[in-house]
């Protein structure tokens, strides 16, 4: 559904807090949960960042009734 290219794993991290945060508003609030404590566990964020930094790839994957939504960052020259 997009992408975006950030320049280090702290703009990658950034990028998934904010389209976590577009996709928890839009989800009803059971199915929003675990995406919002998510956006609060800094215990997570930091070892997301650590795998990016580490050349690792990170996913988050949120979900409705219907519908997962796949959150992934990855270092550039990373396969996928």
């Amino acid at each position: 559904m997009g992408s975006h290219d950030a320049t280090s794993p702290r703009l990658a991290l950034r990028w998934l807090r904010e389209r976590t945060q577009h996709i928890t508003n839009q989800l009803d609030a059971a199915y929003a949960r675990p995406g919002l404590h998510w956006l609060t566990d800094e215990a997570e964020h930091e070892r997301a960042l650590a795998y990016l930094t580490g050349g690792t790839g990170y996913q988050l994957t949120l979900y409705d009734e219907s519908t997962r939504y796949v959150l992934l960052a990855y270092p550039a020259g990373a396969t996928s």
